[in-house]
């Protein structure tokens, strides 16, 4: 017979220490990985705010959500500094940047303009002037339109947070289109520079009080229908101060906001006080807006038409040629909408043949400036 092979080879110890010294490494290198992860950032309406916020568009349908700190003012990148931003170059220096000089080229004045500004919690504080230059004037765009000429305005807001689309739409849409922008936005200046270079009108959001907040959060500093008139004047400063070169505001949410006449009167006072045109993209209850804006005394422009309430391709373009209809029927128009991709191409197609189809494309500055000129006329 043959003697059976014994359990105690000579191959078998040194296989068995490799195998052992592997499984070693392999649990070394798990507790390192286990260790040496980062934590991730929490994001939400009481989470800090990140030195570099992620870009990006939130789904249709969906706020951007933001964060901040909890009993601390946020500080946000991009944002210059009360003292660093009054202290910018002025013009004339040979110090102005690209855009600063593309803007002064088209009949844009570099921002922010001498006797407009005081010093704001985070940059330069919009102001009447003392010689009555309101920044809603001085900002706007250039442009002479056909008095009877039927209207349309568009504003496409949402900007500032996806670098991607924020290009798109300064670069693809026609100058006349007016851009709104997230005032949370990294580098907001140099995007508000670029849009105005290009020939864009310039909006600030303002964040308002939704029916579901605080499970739908606009962002810090939202402005609230149960606050008092000194709070939300100080969100709003902080708010105003983002940034400079806007010709005025438009809402971000706020159907909560809008049932409450006191607090948008008082919202809607302050702003005509700073001199900053008053936009709303007509949501919520319309007649409770324009009485608010009548207690303020201030001129409010409501937008017929929301592009994308319906983001797809198809109910963009129909909500586009409701406009033309508006434009027509009422002699002028306001649409308002935000920076989905789909809004931004199908926008810029349609107002490719817009003129001969026999209607102006405006800034919508225009039609305050028009429905200013109608009101001089009835009195």
């Amino acid at each position: 017979m043959l003697a059976r092979r014994s359990e105690s080879s000579p191959l078998r110890a040194p296989l068995l220490a490799g195998g052992a010294a592997a499984v070693a490494c392999i649990a070394v290198i798990a507790a390192l990985a286990l260790t040496g992860r980062s934590d991730q950032v929490a994001v939400g309406a009481r989470a800090p705010i990140a030195s570099e916020p992620p870009l990006g568009l939130a789904a249709a349908g969906e706020p951007v959500e933001f964060v901040e700190t909890e009993g601390e003012a946020a500080s946000l990148p991009g944002v210059s500094e009360t003292a660093e931003t009054l202290t910018a170059p002025q013009s004339g220096s040979g110090a102005r940047s690209e855009p600063d000089r593309q803007a002064a080229s088209r009949g844009a004045p570099p921002a922010p303009v001498e006797g407009l500004y005081e010093p704001g919690p985070g940059g330069p504080l919009p102001v009447v002037a003392a010689d009555g230059r309101r920044g809603s004037e001085v900002y706007a765009a250039p442009f002479e339109g056909e008095p009877d000429a039927p209207t349309i305005a568009v504003v496409v807001g949402g900007l500032g947070m996806s670098r991607a689309i924020t290009q798109t739409a300064i670069e693809d849409l026609p100058a006349e289109v007016t851009l709104s922008f997230v005032p949370y936005a990294p580098n907001l200046q140099d995007w508000i520079d670029r849009a105005r270079a290009d020939g864009h009108e310039v909006l600030i959001e303002l964040p308002m009080e939704p029916f579901d907040y605080p499970n739908n959060d606009p962002g810090p500093h939202t402005l609230l229908a149960d606050l008092d008139a000194s709070e939300n004047r100080e969100r709003l400063e902080w708010l105003l101060s983002r940034a400079a070169g806007y010709t005025g505001v438009i809402n971000y949410l706020g159907a909560r906001l809008a049932t409450a006449p006191g607090s948008m009167a008082e919202i809607f006072r302050e702003l005509d006080r700073r001199g900053v045109a008053i936009f709303h993209d007509g949501s919520g209850r319309r007649s409770a807006l324009a009485d608010a804006a009548s207690r303020a005394d201030a001129r409010l422009e409501l937008a017929d038409r929301v592009l994308d309430g319906d983001p797809t391709p198809r109910a963009i373009e129909e909500r586009l040629l409701e406009l033309e209809a508006l434009a027509l029927q009422d002699g002028a128009a306001l649409g308002s909408g935000f920076a989905y991709p789909a809004t931004v191409e199908r926008t810029a197609r349609w107002a490719e043949g817009l003129a001969a189809r026999g209607y102006q494309l405006a800034p919508a500055s225009y039609l305050l400036r028009r429905q200013a000129g109608e009101a001089e006329q009835e009195s």
